[in-house]
């Protein structure tokens, strides 16, 4: 993938430890290293108080889903990974872009937020052991860059193009957002239908944002010409590779449909395939698809 055509994005942001997306707080405040250990030193005088400081070190003491995001840096577009985020990024928004304006809106294109180790998003505390993720609350995607060596190492999913998969996939839900379609499904979890299991809504959104992001490598392609012999291939592998059924082969041994979230490996590449060689969203419905 010659991904080096692609334009590069200036809503790439890192979190740098100072509370940006994520960073030391206590009952909603940052703290210095002075701060810090004056809170330490109070826990270990007074032992009634630690359960209290450890509930705000861990849930921050505010409601994370009403704060709004703070502001965070550019990210240093020296870095090469930083630079492939950045150009990668760009590219949904020229995509999307065009795609809304076709249908007389605006594309709010999201901010992506690189951290490292553990962050905190308007949806919560979230640490690299999640992997990449889209916060439909402060509308960003999150992505700490141990994700690609894990993706080379663990999953056996390597290349540049599999990559920007992970990339244009949240950038997907972020369009779901936008769509509406997040909203619907969050309502339909309030009246009680079941969001896990092989055919559940989370399922379904899941296959929707690989279906979005083999949209955008199609259209991606048509306006760059950036794609080359096996870029496909390894879209399609890295998707098997998320897979339910083969991420809980790893883990348990054994495969429990009931639990699925995502889709199995068939699924989710199948679903790239079909965005891909469509470049349609009307050929994304999964939530009308009797058989995933």
């Amino acid at each position: 993938m010659d991904w080096q055509k692609g334009r590069q994005s200036d809503n790439v942001v890192e979190d740098d430890g100072s509370g940006a997306g994520g960073g030391l707080r206590f009952g909603g405040f940052h703290l210095g290293l002075g701060g810090t250990i004056i809170v330490i030193l109070i826990a270990l005088i007074f032992p009634q108080t630690r359960p209290l400081i450890l509930n705000l070190f861990l849930n921050d003491g505010a409601d994370t889903s009403q704060t709004a995001p703070a502001p965070a840096p550019p990210a240093d577009l020296s870095d090469p990974q930083h630079q492939f985020v950045a150009r990668i990024l760009g590219s949904t928004e020229d995509v999307w872009g065009a795609y809304f304006a076709a249908g007389g809106s605006r594309y709010e294109a999201p901010k992506l937020l690189l951290f490292h180790g553990r962050t905190r998003s308007g949806c919560g505390a979230a640490s690299e052991a999640m992997g990449p993720f889209y916060c439909p609350i402060d509308r960003r995607v999150y992505l700490d860059l141990d994700f690609f060596r894990e993706m080379d190492t663990r999953f056996h999913a390597r290349g540049d193009f599999a990559r920007a998969y992970v990339i244009a996939h949240e950038v997907g839900h972020h369009v779901q957002n936008l769509l509406g379609i997040i909203p619907q499904i969050e309502q339909a979890r309030g009246r009680g239908q079941p969001m896990e299991g092989a055919a559940g809504l989370s399922v379904r959104q899941e296959l929707q944002a690989d279906c979005f992001a083999g949209v955008w490598g199609n259209r991606s392609q048509q306006q760059l010409r950036w794609l080359q012999a096996g870029d496909v291939e390894a879209a399609l592998n890295a998707a098997s590779q998320v897979g339910d059924d083969t991420l809980q082969r790893q883990t348990r041994g054994y495969v429990v449909p009931d639990s699925f979230t995502h889709g199995t490996a068939a699924q989710r590449a199948r679903w790239f395939n079909i965005g891909f060689r469509s470049g349609d969203l009307k050929a994304c419905d999964t939530f009308a698809a009797p058989t995933l």
